[in-house]
């Protein structure tokens, strides 16, 4: 089997709404963005496909930039050498692993197809379901975390993340809150998004750790792994760093090796698809730490996440990003929770993915070839 010819078709996703989850990720409207189908196809006619974009990100320059630079070095490949053709984009294509995750997820998807498996059975798999967590947007008070944690308890999610405003003496009001308001037993989560210094860090890491939270996530600057060392050894309560720098499975490294963090953190956008990674979930192991799953960042990219999460022991849940309206788009058996709170195997050959064509027909911008 040989890849053929590769296209992406360029669509407008319109009026997605104004949503915040960070200082900096950000949009104060409704807005549109465009989107790409990433297509590789092959000479048996079997065919893999992603989506570049999301909606806090525009494929608008990406589109082209797969036709004009990765697309000549994909066709005659055979597209089961897929370590040989992540290793290469790895060494030229650094500044674009989102590319490289999205060229690797459509082989994936071609694999299984062209064996009649999901991918999940390719990579190995542990597991058919994984309870979900609710993981917020800035929402506009106390009050209305404490609401939406509650909601998804009483839906029987097994966890609820807040993601804060990012002033610690704001954020601390804000657990207190959800904390009351779900009880003791619940577990719920703080996601600072790189928003502290080191005093409000320690200081917002202590309050949290005595009411009980269950895991704390990238309080401090992405890079700053001195300052990560000093809070690991004065808190017990477990943090999570690694969702940055946008890198491969090298970049782990030293957070490993200086007990920075607890947990590792990735998903296929940031982390250059399924194929690293497994690399680091499989490393990860064998240091006894966990390597939870971060959201995809678009439809297509989460249900290859759910993919690799079948397939690894060390990780705990399957994050869902809300609101759902500014994450699902274009995918018509998107994933969905049992009444259990959780979210079961795509079981179709390769992702099993039902991407609604229709839609992207009828929205559509552009065909690159």
């Amino acid at each position: 089997m040989k890849i053929t010819d590769v296209t992406v078709t360029m669509w407008e996703w319109k009026d997605v709404p104004a949503t915040r989850y960070t200082r900096t990720v950000i949009t104060s409207s409704r807005r549109s963005v465009q989107m790409g189908l990433l297509r590789i196809k092959t000479d048996e006619g079997i065919e893999g496909n992603a989506f570049i974009g999301s909606a806090f990100g525009s494929a608008v320059e990406d589109g082209p930039y797969i036709i004009k630079v990765i697309k000549p070095a994909l066709v005659g490949q055979d597209p089961f050498n897929r370590e040989q053709i992540w290793q290469r984009n790895m060494q030229r294509l650094r500044t674009k692993l989102n590319l490289v995750g999205a060229v690797d997820v459509a082989l994936w998807d071609l694999a299984g197809k062209a064996t009649d498996l999901p991918v999940h059975k390719l990579l190995g798999s542990f597991r058919e379901k994984i309870p979900a967590y609710a993981s917020s947007a800035v929402l506009e008070s106390p009050a209305h975390y404490a609401e939406e944690a509650v909601k998804y308890k009483e839906n029987g999610w097994a966890a609820y993340k807040i993601h804060p405003p990012g002033i610690a003496v704001e954020d601390i009001r804000i657990c207190e809150a959800v904390r009351r308001a779900v009880g003791d037993d619940y577990r719920i989560m703080l996601d600072s998004t790189w928003a502290y210094d080191y005093p409000d860090a320690l200081r917002v890491g202590v309050a949290i750790q005595d009411m009980g939270f269950y895991w704390y996530e990238d309080p401090l600057a992405y890079d700053d792994i001195y300052s990560y060392i000093k809070l690991k050894k004065l808190l017990h309560i477990p943090i999570m760093a690694t969702e940055l720098p946008a890198a491969g499975p090298i970049s782990y490294a030293p957070w490993i090796m200086e007990q920075a963090t607890d947990y590792l953190r990735g998903d296929v956008w940031l982390k250059g698809g399924i194929t690293s990674c497994m690399k680091t979930a499989h490393v990860a192991e064998t240091f006894q730490m966990n390597y939870e799953v971060h959201h995809g960042s678009n439809s297509l990219n989460n249900i290859a996440n759910l993919h690799m999460i079948m397939a690894m022991k060390n990780t705990q849940f399957l994050e869902v990003l809300l609101p759902d309206e500014a994450q699902k788009h274009a995918v018509l058996n998107e994933i969905e929770m049992d009444e259990d709170g959780y979210a079961h195997a795509y079981n179709e050959p390769g992702l099993g993915v039902h991407v609604d064509f229709e839609l992207i027909k009828r929205n559509k911008i552009a065909e690159l070839s």
